[in-house]
């Protein structure tokens, strides 16, 4: 039989690609708010992602849990919006300690998505594992709590990664989509003053890396996820546009983008903080990525 992989939250684009990436080698089971059904060779089973059921025997013997739980953080900062952010993360990890501890058989790694939103907003010099700064405000609070959480729980014969991710590109999917349509009708230019840092990781290299951790019992802790490369959002831009064939960026000062922000319920944060986030342990541990420069994965991303 296949060794069994569980992703929780995997109905996101990111829980879709770790499907698809591992469905071949492993049993592969999603834990969804939706239908329990079992669809191109993955399963689905229906859970709450607050509340013990069911779903919770599925990680009995698991070779990995994946935890992706967490509503967007797209989306404007009001209390009704902040709440769920929060809840969305903290229920799902709690639970999920909750069903480790009643296993017989644990799942031999636990990882659990955070972000790298948690450093500061940085200028000077890369973030790593070893020496980055936590930053302040809602966003870092939020993962300061989600990490602290899981934490809290600590199993003997249960390793535990926590995964501080940049922002993940794939062609046609979240981030890409409107920096592409931006870019296409001329107003792809800097955002801001554009020397905000741009942290970023293929999402390729993503699932290499969940693939790694996996296989490599030595690893556990907390890990950046990000290109070793990050850029500025200039120069990102550029590279959109020089792909796209397009020679005009019209740039978008800060009070053009708190209204844009406004109009389609999102928050100037997503753009303007400029995170900086280098993988110092996957660097020193051997890790190759593929698109290690951000002119290599433009190539595939549009």
């Amino acid at each position: 039989m296949k060794k069994k992989i569980i992703i929780a939250g995997g109905s996101g684009f990111i829980g879709q690609e770790l499907a698809n990436y591992f469905k071949d080698k492993f049993l592969v089971i999603v834990l969804t708010r939706g239908n329990s059904k079992t669809a191109n060779g993955i399963t689905f089973i229906n859970w709450d992602a607050k509340s013990l059921g069911n779903w919770a025997a599925e990680l009995e013997g698991a070779e990995a849990l994946i935890n992706l739980t967490g509503k967007s953080v797209d989306c404007r900062y009001n209390e009704a919006n902040k709440a769920e952010i929060y809840a969305s993360r903290l229920d799902s990890t709690a639970i999920l300690g909750e069903a480790i501890k009643q296993c017989k058989q644990k799942p031999k790694v636990w990882m659990n998505a955070a972000s790298g939103t948690i450093y500061r907003n940085e200028y000077e010099k890369p973030n790593t594992e070893t020496n980055g700064i936590i930053g302040e405000g809602f966003s870092v609070d939020v993962c300061q709590k989600w990490e602290q959480l899981f934490y809290s729980f600590s199993f003997n014969e249960v390793r535990q990664i926590n995964l501080r991710i940049a922002i993940v590109l794939q062609k046609d999917k979240s981030v890409m989509v409107p920096f592409k349509n931006l870019a296409k009708f001329g107003l792809g230019g800097k955002a801001g003053n554009g020397k905000q840092m741009f942290s970023w990781i293929h999402v390729d290299d993503f699932c290499s890396a969940i693939a790694y951790f996996i296989n490599n019992t030595n690893c556990a802790g907390t890990y950046n996820l990000a290109s070793p490369n990050a850029v500025t959002n200039a120069y990102f831009m550029q590279k959109v546009r020089e792909k796209l064939k397009m020679p005009i960026g019209i740039n978008q000062p800060k009070w053009l983008l708190e209204i844009g922000a406004w109009l389609i319920n999102t928050e100037t944060e997503l753009l303007l903080k400029s995170r900086w986030v280098y993988p110092e342990k996957l660097i020193n541990e051997g890790f190759e990525f593929k698109y290690k420069r951000i002119e290599e994965a433009i190539l595939c991303l549009i």
